[in-house]
């Protein structure tokens, strides 16, 4: 690692999403005496060059071309870094070689990606060669699903410090929500759709909670899909769209961590509506509507800088024990999700990379960052942590 001339390397920073991520450690870290070496890197060069110039990076940032459809690219690019960070998606179409590039190269990756199937697939294939050569690959580090993850955390933690152990029932809810999903989460959708129709056994993988364990299989877990009143909000709550990725990374640091929360551990996510009858009608409205509205976004494209600037997120987790005991907990994020935060989760996951040592293997960011990350995100990227009393 002393030999490579980078510290990170942002590919795609061309398309939507990777631009933000560049233009958020160009200006964020400038003048800083932690600001990393960085990069740019895509498939055009000139392209490159055009956005370096657009987001006011300085022209000295270097510029590399790299192709999912080179794998030689992609060897000398993760052979000069120590992290990479990608935002090229859907994974499933693009992101397998890089992953193999950096478990060759032993060079730390964090992507987007919120596509269970794929990220199966890399476990099975890269998780003994990752862990031999020190490569640390965290999926899933954007607002699906780091806020989830390091809620679940940081609740289990305090509940440990409080109760004495972790809350065997814990129930994640979003409480508010201003923007929408990303053009790539939707095309990832897509892709994942298209690949259970080629390969239905696939369906009882996506199904499961505990697709992202191999070899455990915890108790059954809440479907979340259908309607209902919550007693712990006194609301009624909806189907959350990210859910399906979410609860099975969430499940995924519970087994990284050696199952610190039990082996019984039963977790769920919903939207919570309001009380009455108001409440229930508009949990089934939205059991019924199309998560992605009217979305017409393809990657690539995004919501103004005003939209992402006036988005925000709330997220209620709520830990619950046998006895009636109870603890909850907040993540508040400052930003849009699917782009404005997760721009700033994505770019400071590679910053906590850096900053931080640990086993090579396939990782969560729960379980391979912990509370390093939740230090980071608070004090860099507008996230805030609270227990509620």
């Amino acid at each position: 690692m002393a030999s490579r001339d980078l510290d990170i390397i942002v590919y795609g920073a061309t398309g939507f999403t990777g631009r933000l991520v560049a233009e958020y450690l160009a200006h964020h870290y400038k003048g800083r005496a932690d600001a990393p070496r960085w990069a740019m890197a895509g498939r055009s060069l000139d392209k490159l060059a055009e956005v370096r110039d657009l987001i006011g990076a300085d022209e000295e940032t270097p510029l590399i071309v790299a192709d999912a459809d080179d794998p030689g690219s992609l060897d000398a690019m993760a052979a000069r870094t120590r992290v990479v960070l990608t935002t090229v998606g859907p994974y499933q179409l693009y992101g397998s070689a890089l992953v193999a590039a950096c478990v060759r190269a032993g060079t730390a990756y964090a992507d987007l990606c919120g596509e269970p199937g794929w990220m199966r697939e890399m476990i099975d294939a890269h998780q003994d060669a990752a862990r031999a050569s020190g490569a640390r690959i965290t999926f899933s580090c954007g607002f699906d699903s780091i806020p989830f993850d390091l809620g679940v955390l940081f609740l289990q933690a305090e509940a440990v410090k409080r109760h004495g152990a972790p809350a065997p029932r814990v129930k994640g809810r979003v409480r508010q929500m201003k923007g929408g999903a990303s053009g790539g989460t939707i095309a990832s959708l897509t892709e994942t759709l298209k690949a259970v129709a080629k390969k239905p056994s696939l369906a009882l993988l996506l199904k499961s909670s505990f697709a992202l364990t191999p070899g455990f299989e915890g108790p059954h877990q809440p479907s979340g899909l259908v309607p209902e009143h919550d007693p712990a909000t006194g609301t009624w709550t909806a189907p959350f769209v990210m859910a399906p990725i979410n609860t099975k990374n969430v499940h995924r640091t519970n087994f990284l961590l050696g199952h610190r929360w039990g082996a019984d551990l039963v977790y769920d996510e919903m939207v919570m509506t309001t009380i009455g009858d108001a409440g229930k009608a508009m949990a089934e409205a939205m059991a019924k509507a199309n998560p992605f509205g009217d979305a017409k976004l393809k990657p690539g494209e995004g919501p103004s800088k005003e939209d992402r600037e006036n988005g925000f997120y709330d997220i209620l987790f709520i830990g619950e024990y046998p006895d009636g005991r109870t603890i909850r907990a907040s993540v508040r994020g400052d930003r849009d999700p699917g782009y404005g935060s997760t721009s700033k989760l994505l770019a400071e996951t590679g910053m906590t990379l850096l900053a931080t040592e640990g086993d090579g293997g396939i990782w969560t960011p729960g379980a391979l960052l912990g509370q390093a990350l939740i230090d980071r995100l608070t004090t860099e990227a507008g996230l805030s942590f609270q227990i509620e009393e």
